[in-house]
């Protein structure tokens, strides 16, 4: 029985948002299922997927916050 656990930002995909919808949350689940039936041949039932929603205050990249590695990035500092 596989459990896999998939980290994303709380912040959604757009600047706008505030969260990842339930519509995406699902598309994850089912995709990373099926990547784990057709890689390891793992029944659909038996996968189980953790979606952890981590505050972007939370997350940071490249020795930075998320945020600050962000603004760097888009600067074009990184």
């Amino acid at each position: 029985m596989p459990i896999v656990t998939v980290q994303v930002t709380r912040e959604g995909t757009t600047p706008d948002r505030t969260s990842v919808t339930s519509e995406e949350k699902a598309a994850i689940i089912a995709g990373v299922s099926q990547v784990m039936l057709d890689v390891l041949n793992k029944p659909l039932e038996s996968t189980y997927v953790v979606i952890e929603e981590v505050d972007l205050d939370n997350w940071g990249w490249g020795g930075l916050p998320t945020a600050q590695y962000r603004k760097k990035k888009a600067e074009g500092k990184a």
